[in-house]
């Protein structure tokens, strides 16, 4: 795991989630309609309440991934402390996705969490109509487990949800990572 001690870090890179990102979190919900399914942000406040609630160390924790213009994505996890697992979940803005930020993003929080952070599991789920949303998790070395039919209720349709899970012990995916600013 590489740490970047550097005044001007690398970029990209990821680092913890902080409330001053918040007006970037509303931008990012701004500027792309299908961001609604990765929660309610549609005022500065709703944004101080979601970076709160994605970055509480009770329930959470929350990396930013950070490139030139500041913050353009999110990769997060719900941890259910009892059983050390944890539901990964990512969102890059529009701008951002194609350049394989988001897999080396997903790749680095995963790595930590099921090292530093203590988790023996992971587990996510994706729309099967968000293909992209799966090749990052098998390229982070998640496993398809499964699909569960008729999940989401979206637009008066049902969607179908396809999930993954990683374990401490399967192989480690061999793909680049993005500097980890702690």
């Amino acid at each position: 795991m590489s740490h970047v001690d550097d005044a001007a870090p690398q970029l990209p890179h990821v680092r913890p989630l902080h409330l001053a990102d918040a007006p970037q979190v509303l931008q990012a919900f701004r500027s792309d309609p299908e961001m609604s399914r990765q929660g309610a942000v549609t005022t500065p406040e709703e944004a101080v309440e979601y970076v709160r609630r994605v970055s509480n160390p009770g329930s959470g924790v929350a990396w930013a991934v950070c490139g030139r213009s500041g913050l353009v994505g999110v990769v997060g996890i719900t941890v259910d402390h009892a059983n050390r697992n944890g539901w990964f979940w990512y969102w890059m803005t529009a701008e951002a996705r194609g350049r394989g930020w988001t897999t080396r993003a997903a790749v680095t929080v995963a790595d930590w969490a099921l090292t530093e952070g203590g988790l023996e599991r992971l587990e996510l789920g994706h729309r099967v109509n968000n293909p992209a949303s799966g090749a990052v998790a098998r390229a982070a070395g998640f496993v398809k487990e499964g699909t569960e039919r008729g999940k989401f209720l979206i637009r008066g349709e049902r969607i179908d949800v396809d999930t993954y899970g990683r374990l401490r012990t399967d192989p480690w995916p061999e793909r680049a990572r993005l500097p980890r600013i702690p």
